[in-house]
């Protein structure tokens, strides 16, 4: 059987405990390095990018690769699958990480990427960590992206929505990873057995931990196999709790891209929902013991506070924002107790899903409708000619009116008022229904005169 070093074109013999000489001296490339995948086919746990139909394989048997944010967490293949986009357009391929790049930095890339284009060879420029340029250093890149000087290829771990400029975004195609299951894992393990022909020193439940551990990164699955490897004496077989001996980390209590993620964030939510601010905490510091990014919770918790609290309470949404600050003002381990303190706010708040529903009702009709124009009395007539044409013919200013109200219509004349929002009698939203009912009463009298 040829061993991994073969494979990677290096002359290292492999030795009886799986590892090369020079991997025992400490020298050698990481294991998840040289096992780095050669062509999309091999890249594990994408299948909805890299399989047959995938996106990005359609993508590269049309010719055709424009710019591209990969989103998805940490060992899910993202560099990967830009060097192998590089190989399969035949563009040069330039990295560099924002963590440790300026804009001196980026104006050298982008000077090499013209000098190399007059000579007839684009650039491929991956970008690892972009959501951490700040928006002067995002928007250097569009003009070599609109003139084509780079195929810009952005890796991040954050919620490009969130983290990356509009006009970013807008020039480019977000594809998502997706946190590597067990099957993936597994995958990345029999291929590291096969390359250096030799099992993994574990049982079954260790090794069912040991995929675990990985919670669905695959760079840190091999590199836990290189550590056992190297660990393990020569026909040991190694239990789960000497794993976890060895190795200094317990599996999480869940694998944070399967079921048992979205179990304990569904009961979270669901939590705060039903008003329990126990069982919020419960499901929440579970969570943070599996190792849950505390970012993600604090994302999860703001939409709560906009879906299912909403102007009932409109501090909610406010103290999530407070509490994501605070958060990455101290971190761990005291800005766990700013995630404490918004679960048991949101949980104790008065609830609405009112604004939630309006919102979709509204979508659904702004969708159904198409483009009716808004009625002529609202629009502004800074010309003559529009003037002419009705602009702003017979708009009243609500500040001039009795009570700073008119009382006009203000949808499309085609669609007659509308009623999307309709808050509950809880916490302030009472207070808005006075208001609505309020307004609708001398909207019904001054409308009739």
């Amino acid at each position: 059987m040829s061993n991994l070093f073969e494979k990677a074109g290096l002359d290292e013999p492999v030795s009886a405990s799986g590892m090369s000489d020079q991997s025992q001296a400490g020298g050698t490339r990481p294991l998840a390095d040289l096992l780095r995948p050669r062509q999309l086919s091999e890249v594990v746990g994408q299948g909805h990018l890299v399989g047959p139909d995938g996106t990005l394989t359609r993508m590269l048997n049309s010719g055709s690769l424009g710019c591209l944010i990969l989103w998805g967490p940490p060992g899910t293949g993202k560099t990967t699958v830009a060097r192998l986009l590089a190989d399969g357009t035949d563009l040069h391929f330039e990295q560099i990480s924002a963590i440790f790049s300026g804009v001196a930095d980026l104006k050298k890339v982008f000077e090499a990427a013209r000098d190399r284009r007059r000579m007839g060879k684009a650039t491929l420029l991956f970008v690892d960590e972009i959501h951490r340029f700040n928006k002067a250093q995002q928007d250097s890149f569009l003009p070599v992206m609109e003139d084509g000087t780079v195929v810009l290829v952005g890796a991040t771990t954050e919620n490009p929505s969130f983290e990356l400029n509009a006009a970013l975004l807008s020039r480019s195609q977000v594809l998502t990873f997706k946190s590597l299951d067990e099957e993936a894992i597994g995958k990345l393990l029999s291929r590291a057995e096969e390359a250096l022909g030799q099992s993994l020193p574990l049982d079954d439940e260790a090794r069912d931990a040991l995929v675990r551990m990985a919670d669905g990164d695959g760079r840190s699955s091999l590199t836990l196999a290189q550590e056992v490897w190297r660990a393990a004496h020569e026909g040991e077989v190694l239990t789960a709790e000497q794993l976890g001996s060895i190795l200094q980390r317990r599996a999480p209590v869940y694998d944070k891209s399967a079921d048992g993620h979205y179990n304990l964030i569904s009961a979270l939510h669901k939590s705060i929902r039903g008003s329990d601010p126990d069982a919020a905490l419960y499901y929440m510091c579970r969570m943070i013991d599996a190792g849950e990014d505390p970012i993600y919770l604090l994302r999860r918790m703001t939409v709560m506070a906009s879906e299912d609290i909403g102007l009932a309470d409109p501090n909610a949404l406010v103290m999530a924002q407070a509490a994501r600050e605070a958060f990455q003002l101290i971190g761990a381990p005291e800005g766990y107790y700013a995630l404490a303190e918004l679960a048991i706010y949101l949980a104790t708040a008065p609830k609405s899903n009112k604004g939630y529903l309006a919102f979709h009702a509204a979508m659904k009709l702004a969708k159904k409708a198409g483009s009716l124009p808004p009625p002529k009395h609202i629009l502004n007539a800074p010309t003559k000619l529009m003037a002419n044409e009705g602009y702003g013919d017979g708009y009243r200013y609500d500040h001039d009116e009795p009570d700073a109200f008119s009382g006009q219509d203000y949808f499309p004349t085609e669609l007659g008022r509308r009623q999307f929002y309709e808050p509950v009698e809880r916490g302030f939203e009472r207070d808005l229904r006075k208001r609505l009912d309020y307004w609708s009463r001398l909207r019904t009298e001054r409308n009739s005169k």
